[in-house]
């Protein structure tokens, strides 16, 4: 079943993301061209308040055209610890430090056409620790108790993807 990349054309190397064409051959020994964003990764994080509330963050998403609420997440560095950058994305993007950062597992994005995948994380024992956020973001946060977050995951209100898995995951793992 496996495809073997036989060439490499790079269209389009960005700040984020870059863009390859491949040249397969395809397992019958055919040749095909598959297209791939190449993302260095990221994560995402629940991060949930003594009070049981989610601290999400609302902001305009451009690909989607529209205002989305979604939890907190962030692009990795290069070779950068997803654990580190969780902590950092939290605090740049909620002002919170989580004292305890539970793995949830992670996702990956469109595996038909992008190698990104998020680590996602639940987030408790939070402390106030803003860090500077990217200068390009404008965020508010917004505080939803996670029952309801979880009600608009399966409502359609939530719909963005990382957002819903992460939401769910830690509802099963909380029994909520």
């Amino acid at each position: 079943m496996r495809e073997t990349i036989t060439h490499t054309q790079r269209l389009y190397d960005g700040r984020v993301i870059a863009l390859d064409v491949h040249d397969i051959t395809l397992p019958d020994g055919a040749p095909a061209v598959r297209e791939r964003v190449v993302h260095p990764g990221a994560v995402a994080i629940v991060p949930l308040d003594a009070a049981g509330n989610v601290l999400m963050v609302r902001q305009f998403r451009l690909a989607a055209d529209r205002v989305m609420l979604e939890i907190p997440a962030g692009t990795l560095k290069v070779g950068e610890d997803p654990l580190v950058c969780a902590e950092r994305e939290l605090q740049e993007e909620t002002g919170y430090r989580p004292g305890k950062l539970e793995p949830l597992g992670g996702v990956f994005v469109a595996p038909g056409y992008t190698t990104e995948y998020i680590h996602l994380y639940l987030a408790t024992d939070l402390t106030e620790s803003r860090l500077p956020g990217d200068e390009d973001e404008f965020i508010e946060l917004e505080r939803v108790p996670l029952a309801q977050a979880v009600a608009w995951t399966l409502d359609g209100t939530l719909i963005d993807a990382k957002s819903v898995t992460a939401l769910l995951k830690t509802a099963r793992r909380l029994g909520v």
